[in-house]
């Protein structure tokens, strides 16, 4: 940037104006223009340096998702994924499996205690009071 300050300004110049490329202050305004001039140089090589970086880093991101690298880490991933959607199958066997043992021993036990108490009520007769949970149609089967 060029920049004259004199006392002797153009006829078209009052304080400061750009001529020709050149910017023409007076003494009056010296310090506020440079800091000013200063200030816009600074913002430029700021936003330089960020579109540089930028399209680096936009690079970078493209060598990153291209490369064997990233997809051994997707990859990696994925077969966590499958190995606990695995694991997941393998539990919800093994527990519904145990709940057909546990509904089996349970419907079981109630056919053994109603054939019992059925025994019971057979020697005692009516003295035994009904148990209306034993009754036939209220027994658990193997549907539920």
């Amino acid at each position: 940037m060029a920049v004259i300050v004199s006392r002797a300004l153009p006829k078209e110049v009052t304080h400061v104006e750009q001529v020709d490329g050149v910017w023409v202050s007076s003494i009056a305004c010296a310090v506020p223009i440079a800091v000013a001039l200063r200030e816009a140089l600074m913002q430029t090589a700021f936003a330089r340096r960020a579109s540089e970086g930028q399209e680096t880093k936009v690079q970078q991101v493209y060598v990153c998702l291209t490369g064997p690298r990233f997809r051994r880490r997707v990859e990696a991933i994925v077969e966590k994924f499958t190995d606990m959607q695995g694991d997941l199958e393998t539990e919800r066997r093994v527990t519904t499996k145990q709940w057909a043992k546990r509904e089996e021993q349970i419907r079981l036990v109630l056919e053994a205690t109603a054939g019992m108490y059925g025994d019971l009520q057979g020697i005692a007769g009516r003295s035994l009071e009904e148990i209306e949970a034993l009754e036939p149609g209220l027994l658990l089967t193997e549907n539920g």
